[in-house]
C-alpha cells in the first residue's frame, strides 16, 4: 500500500481504527486546521477504501477483517440503541428468545430489561451481563469457547446446545447485508452459531442499522428471506425494500418520519 499523503492523515487513520468513527468538527479543532481540510483528509482516505464517509465524519472501511469490538459501539451509537428499543417493543413478555453477538443485538438486550417472564438464551457474555440481575427474566448462557475480542462464545459445542431449544424469537445481527439480500459475517464460526439460532426459533428478527449496507464482509449467514422482521435506522435501498416486501418481511424503520 502507498504512504498516506501526510501524517495528519495517517493519525486520523489510526484514531478511526482505535474510537471506530472520527468527527470533521474535533479534527478540525484537534489538528487546528479548517473543516474543509479535514473533509479533503476524509475524502481522499474514502477514495482509498480505507474509510467511509457518514454525516459529521467517517468511520473506518471494512474488508475481510471487522473493526473492533469495542470501536464498534460508537458507531451509529444512537440508531443502535432506537433500533434496540423498537425491536424489544416488538418482544412480549412471557417469551422464550435467542440473542447473538453484536453490539445492536446487545442494544435490544438492553430494552428488554423491564420485560417480564422472559427466557433469554445467549452466546454474548455481554447480554448475559446486562440482564442475568433481572428477577423476572432467565439467562441461560450456551456453552464453549469465549472470543476475547468480544465475549462471544463460538465453539462447536455452543452450537450443539442451541440445538437443543426451540424458541418463540432470534434476534441476529450481521456485519454486513448485501445488494442481493445475503446476511455476512467475518467469522464462519461465529456464523455457523448464527445458523443454529436461525434454524431453532420461530421467529427470526435482523437487527442492523444502514451503514451494514455500505460495508462488505466474506462469509454468508444466510439470506434476508428468512427473515420475518427487519428493525433498521433506515433502509436506502430499493431492491432490498422489494425484496422485504415480495418476502413478506416485516419492515420497521425507526428513523423514518411518516
Amino acid at each position: 500500500m502507498d504512504q498516506l499523503s501526510t501524517p495528519r492523515q495517517a493519525e486520523i487513520l489510526a484514531t478511526a481504527r482505535l474510537q471506530g468513527k472520527v468527527g470533521v468538527d474535533e479534527l478540525a479543532a484537534r489538528f487546528d486546521v479548517s473543516p474543509q481540510t479535514i473533509r479533503k483528509d476524509l475524502n481522499e482516505l474514502c477514495d482509498r477504501r480505507l474509510m467511509t464517509r457518514i454525516h459529521g465524519g467517517a468511520v473506518i472501511a471494512s474488508g475481510v477483517e471487522n473493526v473492533a469490538y469495542e470501536a464498534r459501539r460508537f458507531i451509529a451509537q444512537a440508531e443502535k440503541r432506537a433500533i434496540g428499543e423498537a425491536a424489544a417493543r416488538l418482544i412480549p413478555n412471557n417469551a422464550s428468545l435467542f440473542i447473538n453477538i453484536g453490539t445492536t443485538t446487545e442494544e435490544v438486550a438492553r430494552a428488554l430489561m423491564q420485560h417480564e417472564d422472559l427466557m433469554v438464551i445467549t452466546n454474548n457474555l455481554n447480554v448475559a451481563t446486562l440482564l442475568y440481575r433481572q428477577p423476572r427474566i432467565d439467562v441461560v448462557l450456551a456453552g464453549g469457547p469465549v472470543r476475547r475480542a468480544d465475549g462471544g462464545l463460538i465453539g462447536s459445542s455452543t452450537a450443539e446446545f442451541i440445538s437443543q431449544f426451540k424458541v418463540d424469537y432470534a434476534v441476529i445481527g450481521a456485519s454486513a447485508i448485501d445488494e442481493d439480500g445475503a446476511l455476512l459475517d467475518f467469522d464462519f464460526r461465529e456464523v455457523k452459531i448464527s445458523r443454529a439460532i436461525i434454524d431453532n426459533a420461530r421467529r427470526v428478527m435482523l437487527v442492523a442499522d444502514r451503514l451494514k449496507l455500505e460495508r462488505a464482509a466474506p462469509i454468508r449467514i444466510g439470506h434476508l428471506s428468512e427473515v420475518d422482521v427487519f428493525v433498521t435506522d433506515e433502509l436506502p435501498s430499493p431492491a432490498l425494500r422489494t425484496l422485504c416486501k415480495g418476502e413478506a418481511v416485516q419492515l420497521v424503520e425507526v428513523g423514518r418520519q411518516d
